[in-house]
């Protein structure tokens, strides 16, 4: 089990939404938080919450984590101010969801590929030499439901959490040879009710509910606590991968009754 007492931690996209959520929660389960955000001024205003409601020292960092130079000396930073890291949540993510693939902006498909996927690569790799050395640790990632399946007018969204799905599970597996003590985490929720999915749909809600952002993070250091390699929310959502065996054709079928092509449909998103 990973101790998260005591524990140094950091977050990233942290500012709001079940970024800050976590950091709260880590921060009084008694890890020390960092957070890294590209609003800088958010950051800063969680950690005085964190250290109002536990009496000890967080940390606020204004990081571009598409940028593998700032990343880098954010590490080293991070490392002189709180000591060497044992828990990396990779929560920061970006979407835009408003347009079929033809019709968005080639900038942005560059940006959702940049933060969702790569800046996995930088802000693990940062981190994960030091976890290796000690044999413990502990890397989440934020996943995506649609990284389980195609999502119409989600492409590069979806595309980049596919990404995201195989880049977990192929550290794990490189990992239970090289660091068996480092642990990873995968977290594939549906829709969750943060400014980020603000206005999605969903045909069956007693089935695929869109959930509250407080039940994921819940999840999510329930997880980091009992080293759960994965957590897909709701349940139904778990059935994806059985359902893949089907033809083709009867797969896209039973997606398109289930209403996941149309949720997008009313999205509105942050702002």
């Amino acid at each position: 089990m990973s101790d998260i007492a005591a524990s140094n931690v950091v977050i990233t996209g942290g500012a709001s939404g079940i970024g800050r959520l976590m950091a709260l929660g880590l921060a009084a389960r008694g890890a020390t938080v960092a957070i890294w955000d590209l609003n800088e001024a958010g950051a800063k205003v969680v950690a005085k919450e964190m250290r109002a409601t536990t009496g000890r020292d967080h940390f606020a960092y204004g990081v571009d984590i598409t940028d593998r130079d700032a990343v880098t000396a954010a590490a080293t930073q991070v490392r002189s101010e709180m000591g060497e890291v044992d828990i990396v949540v990779n929560n920061a993510g970006v979407i835009s969801g408003k347009a079929p693939l033809v019709e968005t902006p080639d900038e942005q498909i560059e940006l959702t590929i940049k933060v969702n996927t790569l800046a996995l690569f930088w802000v693990t790799k940062a981190f994960l030499p030091g976890m290796m050395q000690r044999d413990s640790g502990h890397v989440v990632t934020i996943g995506s439901a649609s990284g389980m399946v195609g999502v119409s007018r989600l492409v590069e969204y979806s595309a980049s959490k596919h990404a995201a799905i195989g880049f977990d599970e192929s550290l794990r597996m490189e990992l239970a040879e090289l660091a068996p003590g480092v642990r990873t985490t995968i977290v594939n929720p549906y829709y969750i009710d943060t400014g980020m999915f603000e206005g999605v749909s969903t045909r069956f809600p007693w089935l695929l509910p869109i959930l509250k952002e407080q039940d994921v993070v819940d999840r999510v250091i329930e997880a980091i606590a009992k080293d759960r390699a994965r957590v897909v929310m709701p349940p139904a959502v778990s059935l994806l991968p059985p359902l893949r065996v089907l033809p083709v054709k009867v797969f896209d079928r039973v997606v398109g009754l289930l209403g996941v092509n149309d949720t997008m449909k009313t999205f509105v998103g942050r702002g």
